[in-house]
């Protein structure tokens, strides 16, 4: 398995620390407000990711934290009236919500910066006596970037030839001006917790260091997040481990590139702004899901609400092919000696697994994965108007399966596409009426309509057969006919 290591600018092996075993941290959310589709892009790149590291056997440890307490937080509780306890909370639980709802898997570690301070304090204080770190008056403490010989080098970034103020904040205090805030010094009216240095709160570089340390030991096998975060909050994490614990911070990083809506950036300004709660309330979230993983994690992403009804539209074709394929093997009445046919689309089955594996396994192509995926829709879709009355039952079970599994990978869930529709208890008394039924079966009650509706369109009694459909279709259901016959399907 090859994955693109930002550090290296390289794709390489992939080879975990511990046989078998993977850990994996990805920065979380500063939890002001609602979180809109860039970060969700980002936390459904790497969900897919591990979903695909679980699939090819290993034992995943992922972590992913909350940012509970910044001035973001601060200044909504300011504007709101509220305290940033409050406002935190919200929106924590509202990340949560909203990552279900998208499919997310929820992780196994989720540490919130404000249970953490004891880690942080030790690890600031390890730092200060390494004599790579310092407090000043004020009682802030800051990093001496300078202290860590190798510092730049997961962006790549020189710092003698970046400008003092460019990206980092210039300060009387600091020793040098790329140095930065390990502690903040209390300020009136803000969150604060006890110290060495005097009441204050960490600084958001400091949190996910220190939690990785203590969670999952360091280095881990990989660290992820959105482009944006290289430089400086990633530089500044591993600078932190190379100094405190004199180690990696993560062996492998990993960056999502940026979303775009319409070729524009995405920001209020222009009104293009989209929360993920905005879309998920409108469209499904597999489809939306879909629509991201059609580009490759590390490649810019064009979003637009035309490419997500297309996704729509594309979900639906994969949906329905998996219902065909079960309802076809279901009412299949040949299942003694293949065909030609059936061979040919059980070798499909076969390669598109094996082209799944070779996308994914080349840094995680999800684009390429789906590409498998509906070349062997296309392969069944043909399968099923080719065989007529032939069909076979193991061959086409192996392909709905098969679709439902890669699918699930990439966490597209297609188990309601699998499930029997519900059918309404109306069935049982128009079946009485049209077709002599005498029971209480929905079901059985379909069957029984279908079966009186055939038997009238064979002797031509035409108004007979139109007179079920019509019945039919007044109850939201539409007759589809399939070369495995007839079936009820509600209207779309």
């Amino acid at each position: 398995m090859q994955i693109y290591n930002t550090q290296y600018h390289k794709k390489q092996e992939f080879a975990p620390i511990e046989e078998g075993k993977v850990r994996m941290y990805v920065c979380g959310p500063t939890v002001y407000d609602q979180i809109h589709i860039g970060n969700a892009r980002t936390f459904l790149s790497f969900d897919m990711i591990r979903r695909y590291l679980m699939f090819k056997g290993y034992q995943v440890t992922f972590a992913q934290n909350l940012t509970d307490v910044d001035d973001k937080i601060i200044n909504r509780a300011n504007e709101q009236g509220r305290t940033a306890a409050e406002v935190a909370e919200e929106f924590s639980n509202a990340f949560i919500e909203q990552m279900r709802r998208f499919g997310i898997l929820d992780p196994d570690i989720r540490p919130r910066a404000t249970r953490e301070i004891e880690a942080m304090q030790e690890m600031i204080v390890s730092l200060i006596d390494q004599g790579c770190a310092y407090a000043v008056p004020s009682g802030d403490v800051y990093f001496s970037v300078r202290s860590d010989p190798s510092y730049g080098i997961v962006s790549g970034r020189d710092l003698d030839q970046l400008r003092a103020g460019e990206r980092v904040e210039v300060n009387d205090e600091k020793r040098d001006p790329f140095d930065f805030a390990l502690w903040k010094a209390a300020k009136p009216g803000e969150p604060s917790w006890p110290s060495p240095w005097g009441d204050g709160r960490p600084g958001w570089h400091t949190e996910c260091c220190a939690m990785i340390h203590r969670y999952l030991g360091t280095p881990i096998d990989i660290h992820g997040g959105g482009s944006d975060l290289i430089f400086p909050h990633h530089e500044n994490e591993t600078a932190q481990a190379m100094c405190a614990w004199h180690a990696p911070l993560a062996n492998v990083w990993m960056h999502t590139g940026m979303l775009r809506v319409e070729g524009d950036k995405m920001s209020k300004s222009l009104g293009n702004f989209y929360t993920l709660k905005e879309v998920l309330d409108k469209y499904p979230a597999d489809a939306v899901r879909l629509l991201m993983l059609q580009t490759h994690y590390r490649a810019p992403l064009d979003f637009s609400f035309e490419r997500l009804d297309g996704a729509v539209g594309t979900l639906d074709r994969l949906a329905t092919c998996v219902k065909n394929l079960r309802w076809a093997a279901e009412n299949a009445n040949q299942d003694g000696i293949l065909t030609e046919l059936d061979r040919t689309l059980g070798s499909a089955v076969d390669a598109t697994r094996t082209e799944f594996i070779a996308a994914m396994d080349d840094d995680f192509n999800s684009a390429g994965g789906l590409a498998a995926i509906f070349g062997l829709v296309s392969s069944a879709n043909k399968y099923l108007a080719e065989a007529g009355d032939t069909i076979a039952t193991a061959p086409t079970l192996r392909a709905a399966d098969m679709l439902c599994e890669l699918c699930n990978v990439l966490g597209i869930d297609l188990s309601k596409a699998t499930a029997s529709e519900e059918l309404p208890a109306e069935l049982v008394d128009l079946a009485r009426e049209q077709a002599g039924y005498e029971g209480d079966s929905a079901s059985e009650a379909a069957e029984a309509l279908l079966a009186a509706r055939q038997a009238a369109r064979a002797q031509k009694m035409w108004a007979v057969a139109d007179a079920i459909r019509d019945g039919i279709a007044a109850l939201g259901l539409v007759v589809e006919d399939t070369a495995s016959g007839a079936r009820l399907r509600t209207k779309e």
